[in-house]
C-alpha cells in the first residue's frame, strides 16, 4: 500500500514524482500492483490489452479518486488498460500514461539544455502521436514544457476536466523539461499547464510557449494542433524574386481589417486567399507582408504584443489555412513576408511572464526586462534556452509555413540597452557600453540559421538608428539582414510633403538627404501602418492644398518614391489614397474607389509597379551608388529634383519631380549621350490618374545643347505637382 504521505501529495496535486508511485510497479516481493488517480471515478478495473480480459479490480484508497490494488498471479509487467466507471454513469477504457516510459531522447535533452536545438518545436509543445503497434497502439498527445524552477507541472485540459490532479508530468533532470503522454487526447483539445512554483505558490494556468494553435480571443487556452507539417522549400523562382537586385514592391496588410464581413467577423485564410493575392498581383506588387499573425490577446496591438510565437492566430483559422494562403500568394507570383516580434511580449498572467514562478523568459531586472514605451517585457537574450525559443520560432514560420521571409519588428529597441531610458535606468553591457550584445548575437544567429536552413528566404529589419551593418553579412561584422527599413527617408520626405509648396524651397534638403546614405544599407522605403495611425492621419491627409492639390501631391510623392533608390513598401488603403486614418476595427473604405480621384491613384500605383518591375534601371542597383546620378539636386527655388537611374547592362531612366503647383515650360535637363528620344514611361499628372494631363506628348527629342554636365539635353514641360519617369525610346 502507498504511504499516506504519497497519497496526500497526489490528491493535493503536489507530488514531486508521480511516475514513482502511479502506474504499474513491482513490490518488494515481486508482485505487481497498479495505482491510478482518477477523480470522479467510482470503479476501476485492470484489463490485459492483449487478451482484453479483466485481471484485477482496484480498491479506492482515497475519496478524491486514488485507486490501487495488486495484480494476482502476475510477476512480469504487461500492457494494460483501465476500465473506468464514472460518477455520471458513463464508462471508458483508458490507457495509463504512467506506464509509459520517458519520451524525449537524451540527445534532444542535451541540445535543449545547451540551447542549441535547431528545431525545439519538434520536441516541446503538444504533438499528436501514436505509441505502440497493433492491439497495443494508443493514440494521444505528447506534451513537453520547459519550466526549470517549477516544483510540479501538470497538463490540464478538455481531456481531464481541467483537473491538475489527473496528469502531473515527469521532470527530466537538469534540462528543466517536463513531459507527459496523455492517451486519448485529440487534435483541437484545449489545454494549459498548472504550475506550482518552487516556493509552493500555485501560478495562474499558463498557455504553452510552444503551442502551435490556440483559442480565439478573449479565451486564452492553447489547443492541440495538427501533426507538425513537413519542411517546405520555397517554390522555384522565389529565391531570385527575393534577391537584392530583384524588384521588391511590398503590400503591407493587416489581415483583420483588409476585408470584414458585414457583421464584423474576420475573413478566414481561405477567404483571404480567394481575394487578396489576385488583387495585390493585379496592382503589380511583388510581395505581401502581413502584420503579425502570431497569436495575441488584444486586437488593438495589431499583433505586435504576441504571446504565441509558434501559433497562427485563431482569428483567421488554423496553420493549414495559413499555408494555403501562402500557396495562393505563390501561385500569383507573390512572396509572403511575416512580421515577427522577438523584441518584447505582454505580461498577461496566462503567458510567459514569470512562467514557472521565476523570471524565466524575461530579464529579472526591470532596467533590462521592462519596455517602458509599451509596458511589455523583454526577452532575456542572454539565456540560451530563450535564444533557442526565438531562433526556433523564426525557423518555424519560414520552414514549416512556407513564408519567403520575416520582417523583424522593433530591432532598434533590441540593439540598445538604453533604448527609451533615462540615465540610471539601464544596465550597461559587460564592457560598460550601451549595446545589447546578447540581442545582437541573437539577431545574427537568426539570420545565419535561416540562411543555412531556408535558402532564398530573406529578413528585413525595422531599425531606426544608424547602427552600422544591419544589412551586411554576419561574416563581415554585420547583423545579417537582407534589407533594412529606411525610417529616416520616410520621416524626412513626409515632413517635406506636409509643407505648403510655397515654403518647400526652405526644406529642399529633406528630399535629397536620404541620398547621402542611400547605399550604406540595402534599404526598403516604407510607408507603413505606423504612418497612418495615432492621429497622424492618412498619407493623403498629410498633403497640403485643396483637394486637387492633395491628390496631385500624393501622386507626385509616389512617383518620387518609386523612382528613388530602395525597395518599396505601401500599407493597404494607401494604394488609392485612403482619406481617413486606418481603423483596425473595420475593413478598409473600399467605397472610396467609386471616386475617380482615388481610382486614379490606384491606377498610378499599378503603373508605377509595372515600370519598376519592367525597367531594370529602377531596381537592379537599388543598393549601389553606381546606379544613381544626380542631374538636378539644388533647384530650391523651383522645388524640382532630377536624377538618373542605371542598371548594370546599360539601361537608364530619368526621374524628374516638380513639387510646386506651377507648370514649367521649356525646362532644360542634361541627359547622357546615346538615345535620341526619351519617352514618358510615367507621368503622374496624366488624366488617367486624375491629373491635368500636362506633359510632353509622350516623348521628347534630345538636343545637342550641353546642360547639367552632359553634352546633350532635353527641353521638358514639367506638369504641376508631378513626377515624370523618362526612358530611352
Amino acid at each position: 500500500m502507498l504511504h499516506d504521505d504519497d497519497v496526500h501529495a497526489l490528491v493535493e496535486a503536489r507530488h514531486p514524482d508521480p511516475f514513482a508511485v502511479l502506474g504499474m510497479h513491482a513490490e518488494a516481493d515481486g508482485a505487481l500492483c497498479v495505482r491510478a488517480l482518477l477523480p470522479r471515478a467510482v470503479e476501476v478495473a485492470v484489463h490485459d490489452t492483449r487478451t482484453g480480459a479483466r485481471v484485477a479490480r482496484l480498491a479506492r484508497r482515497h475519496p478524491a479518486g486514488l485507486f490501487e490494488g495488486p495484480i494476482p498471479r502476475r510477476r512480469r509487467p504487461f500492457d494494460y488498460r483501465l476500465q473506468v466507471a464514472w460518477d455520471d454513469g458513463s464508462a471508458t477504457r483508458l490507457a495509463d500514461p504512467y506506464r509509459i516510459g520517458p519520451l524525449i531522447g537524451e540527445l534532444d535533452l542535451h541540445y535543449l539544455g545547451e540551447g542549441s536545438h535547431l528545431r525545439p518545436f519538434e520536441v516541446l509543445g503538444a504533438h499528436p502521436a501514436t505509441l505502440g503497434e497493433g492491439v497495443y497502439a494508443v493514440d494521444g498527445v505528447r506534451f513537453a514544457v520547459w519550466a526549470p524552477d517549477a516544483a510540479r507541472v501538470a497538463v490540464v485540459g478538455d481531456f481531464n476536466g481541467w483537473d491538475a490532479r489527473r496528469h502531473p508530468m515527469r521532470a527530466r533532470g537538469g534540462a528543466g523539461i517536463w513531459e507527459l503522454f496523455v492517451p486519448h487526447a485529440i487534435q483541437g483539445d484545449r489545454y494549459k499547464y498548472a504550475i506550482r512554483a518552487r516556493d509552493g505558490a500555485e501560478l495562474p494556468l499558463k498557455c504553452d510557449p510552444y503551442a502551435r494553435a490556440a483559442q480565439v480571443r478573449p479565451e486564452t487556452a492553447s489547443a492541440v494542433p495538427e501533426p507538425l507539417p513537413p519542411a517546405r522549400a520555397l517554390p522555384a523562382g522565389r529565391a531570385e524574386a527575393n534577391a537584392r537586385r530583384a524588384p521588391l514592391a511590398i503590400y503591407e496588410v493587416h489581415a483583420g481589417s483588409w476585408r470584414r464581413h458585414p457583421d464584423g467577423r474576420f475573413h478566414g485564410w481561405d477567404e483571404l486567399a480567394a481575394a487578396l493575392p489576385a488583387y495585390v498581383a493585379d496592382l503589380g506588387f511583388t510581395h505581401v507582408e502581413l502584420l503579425p499573425v502570431t497569436e495575441h490577446p488584444f486586437d488593438g496591438s495589431w499583433g505586435y504584443q504576441t504571446l504565441g510565437l509558434y501559433a497562427p492566430t485563431a482569428r483567421f483559422g488554423d496553420a493549414a489555412g495559413l499555408r494555403r494562403f501562402v500557396d495562393a500568394c505563390h501561385a500569383h507570383g507573390l512572396g509572403v513576408l511575416l512580421d515577427w516580434v522577438p523584441a518584447h511580449f505582454p505580461g498577461d498572467a496566462h503567458g510567459l511572464a514569470r512562467f514557472d514562478g521565476s523570471a524565466l523568459y524575461e530579464y529579472a531586472d526591470p532596467r533590462e526586462g521592462l519596455h517602458r514605451d509599451w509596458d511589455t517585457l523583454i526577452y532575456n537574450f542572454g539565456r540560451r534556452e530563450v535564444v533557442n525559443f526565438l531562433v526556433g520560432s523564426a525557423l518555424y514560420w519560414v520552414e514549416r509555413m512556407g513564408a519567403d521571409g520575416l520582417r523583424v519588428d522593433a530591432v532598434a529597441s533590441m540593439l540598445y540597452r538604453d533604448y527609451s531610458r533615462d540615465e540610471g535606468q539601464w544596465v550597461p553591457n559587460v564592457h560598460g557600453g550601451r549595446e545589447n550584445l546578447e540581442a545582437i548575437a541573437l539577431l545574427r544567429r537568426v539570420n545565419e540559421v535561416l540562411g543555412a536552413e531556408c535558402p532564398g528566404a530573406i529578413t528585413l529589419a525595422e531599425e531606426s538608428t544608424a547602427f552600422p551593418g544591419v544589412s551586411a553579412p554576419t561574416w563581415s561584422g554585420g547583423l545579417g539582414f537582407h534589407y533594412k527599413w529606411n525610417m529616416g527617408w520616410m520621416h524626412d520626405t513626409l515632413a517635406y510633403m506636409r509643407e505648403d509648396p510655397v515654403h518647400r524651397r526652405w526644406h529642399h534638403d529633406r528630399m535629397r538627404f536620404g541620398l547621402v546614405y542611400a547605399f550604406s544599407e540595402n534599404f526598403v522605403l516604407p510607408l507603413s501602418h505606423d504612418e497612418v495611425v495615432h492621429g497622424k492621419g492618412s498619407i493623403l491627409a498629410r498633403m497640403p492644398g485643396d483637394d486637387w492639390q492633395r491628390f496631385a501631391n500624393l501622386r507626385a510623392y509616389y512617383g518620387f518614391m518609386w523612382g528613388h533608390p530602395g525597395k518599396k513598401l505601401l500599407f493597404m488603403g494607401q494604394e488609392w489614397g485612403q482619406r481617413g486614418e486606418w481603423n483596425h476595427d473595420v475593413e478598409l473604405p473600399w467605397a472610396e474607389l467609386a471616386d475617380d480621384r482615388h481610382a486614379g491613384v490606384q491606377r498610378l500605383v499599378r503603373d508605377l509597379n509595372r515600370a519598376y518591375r519592367e525597367l531594370p534601371a529602377l531596381h537592379r542597383l537599388d543598393g549601389e551608388a553606381a546606379g544613381f546620378e544626380w542631374l538636378v539636386a539644388d533647384d530650391e527655388d523651383e522645388s524640382v529634383y532630377a536624377w538618373l537611374r542605371r542598371d548594370d547592362c546599360g539601361g537608364m531612366a530619368v526621374v524628374v519631380a516638380n513639387f510646386t503647383p506651377v507648370p514649367r515650360h521649356g525646362w532644360r535637363l542634361g541627359v547622357p549621350a546615346g538615345p535620341g528620344v526619351w519617352r514618358e514611361a510615367v507621368n503622374t499628372d496624366s488624366a488617367h490618374y486624375g491629373g491635368s494631363n500636362l506633359g510632353n506628348g509622350g516623348a521628347v527629342g534630345v538636343q545637342p545643347r550641353p546642360s547639367h554636365g552632359h553634352a546633350q539635353s532635353v527641353e521638358l514641360t514639367l506638369p504641376p505637382l508631378a513626377t515624370l519617369i523618362l526612358v530611352p525610346g
